[in-house]
């Protein structure tokens, strides 16, 4: 991913993980600091780690993998934080420094699927958390994976299942391509514009889109094609309280990197008595302290066989 022209020190996954994700609401920042604790802590149960050892946070954004991990098993641990994004590795390096483990850390900038800098059999767990889903070629990282590991080194792997989004954005289509345009509810031909503009809504689009064209069966297949086994993999869909009860913060955050936020979408592709409609329709349900959103999230372990 280039970097802003206008801006060097930050990119789309810079500036979604440390604005736009939250919005700039200090309590939704530390609800997801929350939620995203759990998504590691889950994931590093299942890379099993040990003093000693070398893990790569493939994909490491802020670096909450990488210093959880060296949280629990200590200064032996060691880690390589990639992420294509190099103002992140930088912020993710200037938090190494601040927690006093720049030492145990080397940084790289590469693509999941072409970790250039790391070596043959180098390190012993790779781990990701909301990493592969953005990636097209997920088989060819899974690859990467494998290469980089030594013998019996394992994966661990926390990815979002965001097909069902997809889906469900193609239905409001096919519903409202399929009736007379005065039989179809103005309001769902916005929820439409505003979901089709953060999810692709076609069966085209879908096949096309890194985040939509998979399940959690085919991470299965892809993780075997790359030559792994013991493969285990847990789908876990909660329906949880939301994280989102205010206005404002509902407008400017966005669901992924590559969506728009709500704000945007708005002033770019609804008119003022659209807004109007969509804000008079959706604003009580966004505040109601007993709105709940689904989580789906995969967790991914395998192993890198002996010979």
């Amino acid at each position: 991913m280039a970097t802003n022209e206008k801006n060097p020190t930050t990119d789309l996954w810079s500036q979604w993980l440390l604005h736009g994700r939250d919005a700039g609401d200090p309590h939704l920042k530390q609800t997801l600091r929350t939620v995203v604790g759990r998504y590691i802590d889950r994931l590093l149960d299942g890379a099993r780690l040990s003093p000693g050892e070398t893990l790569a946070d493939i994909g490491s954004g802020e670096g909450v993998v990488a210093f959880r991990a060296i949280e629990r098993v200590g200064p032996t641990l060691r880690v390589c934080l990639t992420d294509v994004s190099e103002p992140m590795l930088r912020h993710a390096e200037a938090r190494a420094s601040a927690l006093g483990v720049r030492g145990q850390c080397a940084f790289l900038c590469c693509p999941a699927d072409r970790l250039a800098g790391l070596a043959d059999t180098s390190v012993d767990v790779v781990a990701t958390r909301s990493v592969l889903a953005y990636v097209a070629d997920k088989t060819a990282a899974l690859r990467e994976f494998h290469r980089v590991l030594r013998l019996n080194g394992r994966i661990s792997l926390a990815e979002p299942v965001m097909q069902d989004d997809a889906l469900a954005a193609r239905a409001m289509k096919a519903v409202i391509d399929s009736k007379p345009a005065a039989e179809v509810s103005p309001l769902m031909v916005l929820l439409h514009r505003w979901k089709a503009a953060q999810y692709p809504d076609t069966e085209e689009k879908i096949r096309l889109s890194p985040i939509a064209n998979y399940s959690e069966r085919d991470l299965i297949r892809f993780a075997q094609n790359a030559g792994f086994t013991d493969i285990h993999l847990e789908l876990h869909i909660d329906l949880v309280p939301s994280v989102v009860h205010g206005w404002e913060t509902f407008l400017n955050s966005a669901p992924h990197p590559l969506a728009p936020p709500l704000k945007d979408i708005m002033a770019e592709r609804f008119t003022a008595e659209e807004r109007e409609l969509f804000e008079r329709s959706m604003r009580p349900v966004v505040e109601d302290p007993r709105s709940v959103s689904m989580d789906r999230m995969v967790y991914l372990t395998a192993r890198k066989p002996l010979p």
